[in-house]
């Protein structure tokens, strides 16, 4: 029997309130309709066995248990193993009278194949593409790898609410988009966007998903010249179109931020009314919430994190995953900062930043100058990239005036 419910205001209030003594006030924010916690727990890497599957259950348990409410999944992260962790965890942390759904926000993605098989590729053609009674066609699998025409996209809502054993997903994303823009023309690309768009407001109204967005990794932060860069002002035009008299329920957008990808912060990509922004002003003043994903850079910044960037982040913290997770949640406008965890000890240690106030304005603008020029001299990013620093001034005032 699946659960049912979905997070709202009150429930996620009420989580909030039980744990807000143990952590910094703001560590709980809000968008006016749900509460989140700054620190979000990612369920994307681990090997495909029992093993790791009862190391992520753990996980979100125990992280649930120290001011974590907001999960993310995605069907193909651990060829679904990653949502079937969470349903296991919800299922224990509900039955045990420790939770109410209410309080929990679950997200997860769809449009990637559910498995990067031979396999199952074989089984989407057979059961798709050469199927007499499906609609799906050849050129609606890009790169054998994506797939966002509506009979599939349903179908993938409903695998994502079997393995979660929910009855309403929070937040559901289209998954990496952009990688359909490397085989079709914007021009069909927005056709085929504004179908899937038709799906989720449709699976809005029977319950089956509160609201959706795009998850990506290149799309939003790269230059607008790219052949596969994401328009977001646009995209939102598409979901405003499909959501008609009604308020549309896209609502969120998921990305990457962290010390080595800081281009949310301080590249201008995004072109709104006129004037080209970084992604989170450009989400901001298009009335979106921004997620951030791998805020630890998947952990390629342990061990990397300069001395001025460290002395700038403060004292408070004694390792480079703390630094830098405490760099990502600290970004203006952010809603949750993502991290995958399956160890105890990573748990205890990551989420010893909840403790701590977020950085300030100033400090902002000094560790994400400090960090720049850290990535220039390691030849990480050339002299002449699209960041631009005096952006990052301007994004901070959007949301501390």
């Amino acid at each position: 029997m699946k659960i049912s419910g979905k997070a709202t205001l009150e429930g996620t209030k009420n989580y909030r309130d039980k744990h807000i003594d143990k952590c910094a006030p703001e560590h709980f924010r809000t968008n006016k309709e749900l509460i989140a916690s700054s620190i979000g727990i990612g369920t994307y890497l681990g090997q495909v066995n029992e093993e790791t599957n009862y190391q992520v259950t753990q996980a979100i348990i125990e992280s649930v248990r120290q001011g974590i409410n907001l999960i993310d999944s995605a069907i193909i992260y651990r060829e679904q193993q990653g949502e079937r962790s969470i349903g296991e965890a919800l299922r224990y942390l509900i039955e045990s009278g420790y939770i109410s759904r209410n309080e929990l926000i679950i997200c997860t993605k769809g449009g990637s194949l559910t498995e990067k098989t031979t396999e199952y590729l074989n089984w989407f053609n057979q059961n798709y593409i050469e199927n007499n009674n499906s609609q799906v066609s050849t050129t609606d699998l890009v790169q054998n790898s994506h797939c966002i025409h509506p009979e599939y996209l349903q179908d993938q809502i409903n695998l994502s609410l079997d393995n979660l054993g929910v009855e309403t997903i929070d937040v559901y994303y289209i998954h990496n988009p952009e990688i359909l823009l490397s085989e079709i023309s914007l021009d069909v690309f927005y056709k085929r966007l504004y179908a899937a768009f038709e799906v989720l407001e449709s699976a809005v109204e029977s319950g089956k998903i509160a609201a959706y967005g795009i998850a990506t990794w290149d799309g939003l932060r790269i230059s607008p010249n790219s052949p596969q860069h994401l328009d977001l002002a646009k995209i939102k035009s598409v979901a405003a179109e499909v959501g008609g008299n009604k308020n549309d329920r896209f609502r969120f957008i998921e990305f990457p931020l962290n010390m080595g990808m800081p281009e949310a912060l301080i590249a201008p990509t995004q072109n709104v009314a006129g004037e080209l922004v970084p992604v989170l002003e450009a989400a901001y003043r298009l009335g979106l919430t921004s997620i951030a994903s791998a805020s630890l850079y998947q952990a390629q910044v342990i061990g990397r994190i300069p001395e001025s960037v460290v002395n700038a982040i403060g004292k408070n913290f004694n390792s480079d995953s703390q630094r830098a997770l405490q760099y990502t949640r600290s970004a203006p406008g952010l809603l949750s900062a993502l991290v995958g965890m399956k160890k105890l000890e990573h748990i205890e240690e990551n989420l010893k930043t909840k403790s701590y106030p977020s950085l300030t304005k100033e400090e902002i603008q000094e560790v994400t100058y400090r960090i720049v020029e850290a990535l220039k001299s390691m030849q990480l990013i050339s002299e002449n990239c699209n960041f631009d620093i005096s952006r990052l001034s301007s994004v901070t005032n959007v949301f501390t005036g």
